[in-house]
């Protein structure tokens, strides 16, 4: 097998040799070959490709929750939990302040958007080296299994997403008029988290450390996002729009701007997190149709 399985399938007329007495029928071939130099990102074959996207991405979920003891709870679970520990040492040991928030509840609606960016960034990331079998036996778009990848997690995030809405309840927070902007964010942690795993799962065929600096690369960008603590600390208007050149800083803010009514509107920060944001995705979608002529090869 060579990396010319990475190409879609280019059609040309050979010779036939038809038995005598009867008529003479065109016969067709398929040439595979690699591409060369920088390829289009042909987004109209994900359009083709569309049923296979959904195939992959309910098999992807299936696969997450089967043989499971609790399920779909694993969705809850991991960020609940972790607003816990946040709660009890950020915010009861360490005072951290919560834009005149409920600590729990402001940090559980920054944790809900990151579990679904983490969740997505991991998933894709080992996407392509788990699908080996699949990209080795057949052509189709080598993005759809990222793509696939980073959409399972949405289940998950509906599931976390309801808990938020009943502590909500619960505290008495009820969303303004911003929870219209609510799609916006959480488009824009989807680009984000499909631009990152591009990247990574493209580098991951190449080099297979890759997978091991996920963890970290995870935990580092945790931390330099505002989920335990407030974006609020840092005053100064040019620091805050450099701040968003972390687009989770955009969405973490935006969600809590939405939702339990913090002061802390986007603004410009917002729009540097969205071109961010933006640009990881044309980038990582142009350097893995780049590399994916080696995919078959290396995979």
């Amino acid at each position: 097998m060579t990396a010319a399985t990475n190409t879609k399938p280019e059609t040309a007329e050979v010779p036939s040799a038809q038995p005598s007495g009867l008529p003479s029928l065109p016969d067709y071939h398929l040439r595979i070959q690699p591409s060369k130099g920088w390829v289009s990102l042909k987004l109209r074959e994900l359009w083709e490709y569309r049923e296979l996207l959904y195939f992959l991405t309910w098999r992807d979920i299936k696969v997450r929750y089967k043989q499971t003891v609790l399920g779909a709870a694993w969705a809850i679970i991991q960020p609940f939990f972790t607003m816990v520990v946040f709660s009890l040492f950020f915010g009861g040991l360490a005072k951290v302040p919560s834009d005149d928030v409920p600590y729990p509840i402001f940090s559980y609606s920054a944790l809900v958007p990151w579990t679904f960016f983490a969740y997505g960034l991991q998933q894709s990331s080992n996407s392509l080296v788990l699908s080996a079998n699949l990209i080795k036996k057949i052509y189709f778009p080598r993005l759809v299994i990222p793509i696939s990848a980073v959409i399972s997690g949405v289940v998950d995030f509906v599931l976390a997403f309801s808990v938020l809405l009943v502590m909500q309840l619960v505290y008495g927070i009820v969303p303004s008029i911003n929870v219209l902007f609510l799609p916006f964010f959480f488009l824009l942690a989807l680009v984000t988290s499909l631009g990152t795993g591009m990247w990574f799962s493209a580098m991951n065929v190449q080099f297979r450390d890759v997978r091991y600096t996920i963890p970290f690369v995870t935990q580092f960008w945790m931390f330099a996002t505002p989920i335990a603590y407030p974006s609020s600390l840092i005053e100064n208007d040019l620091l805050r729009a450099l701040y968003g050149l972390n687009p989770m800083t955009g969405v973490v803010e935006g969600f809590r701007w939405a939702l339990i009514n913090t002061d802390t509107a986007p603004g410009p920060l917002i729009v540097v997190s969205s071109l961010v944001a933006v640009g990881l995705l044309v980038s990582g979608m142009y350097y893995f149709r780049r590399m994916e002529r080696t995919f078959a090869d290396v995979v």
